[in-house]
């Protein structure tokens, strides 16, 4: 699909080339009249059309050593993120998450920074979770472990991680890493914290908000 997007837009604007030298041809305009001035003129088109001749070598090397194709998401430091949806002969077509249409010029995607999230079959989801000082933390990370087992789309390799990451002013952190598809990050990681959530509050394990303790004298 990225090559097939980037070769229709190509071939439609030499077919319309084509088509206006041969409307000259059958009016019986003398085109070599024309040679002297386009070749006077060749170095003024050339830089008005240098922007454009860097998007189409851009658009070869992406073509080429594919940092992304059709279908993946990703996210530049040009601020251009969203599904690649077209790989035109000028510009990379993306839409993004909220259904907006981003124009990229292929010149500037394919000298920037590009994280493509589709790219690897799996991904690692990252959460936090907290519970107040005082709680048992062995029942906490049983607790997780049960929710993280009962998901059956977190993967058993690479092996999730629960570990105790941080105590904080107000409350001890607890860091979780769970390897899944790439397909399912986004739903594993809301799933999570809703799962967490609620389980919580039904074992009765407290989950802290920022506080403090003032002594008056």
């Amino acid at each position: 699909p990225s090559v097939q997007s980037f070769l229709r837009s190509t071939v439609n604007i030499l077919l319309l080339v084509m088509l206006a030298l041969a409307v000259f041809g059958k009016l019986g305009i003398e085109l070599t009249g024309f040679a002297a001035l386009l070749a006077s003129a060749g170095v003024a088109i050339g830089m008005a059309l240098s922007g454009n001749l860097q998007n189409f070598a851009g658009g070869l090397i992406i073509l080429i050593f594919r940092p992304y194709k059709v279908g993946d998401y990703i996210d530049s430091d040009t601020g251009a993120s969203g599904t690649v949806k077209e790989i035109q002969i000028f510009h990379t077509v993306l839409q993004t998450p909220d259904n907006k249409i981003v124009y990229a010029p292929n010149g500037n995607m394919s000298n920037s920074i590009v994280t493509n999230y589709n790219q690897q079959e799996t991904r690692r989801v990252d959460l936090c979770f907290s519970m107040e000082y005082g709680e048992d933390f062995e029942r906490v990370e049983q607790v997780l472990k049960d929710i993280i087992a009962a998901d059956q789309r977190i993967l058993s390799t690479p092996e999730p991680i629960i570990r105790l990451g941080e105590m904080a002013a107000s409350s001890v952190d607890i860091t979780v890493r769970v390897w899944v598809n790439s397909a399912d990050y986004w739903a594993v990681h809301y799933d999570m914290k809703k799962a967490v959530y609620t389980t919580f509050t039904q074992q009765g394990i407290s989950i802290p908000y920022p506080q403090m303790v003032v002594h008056q004298a």
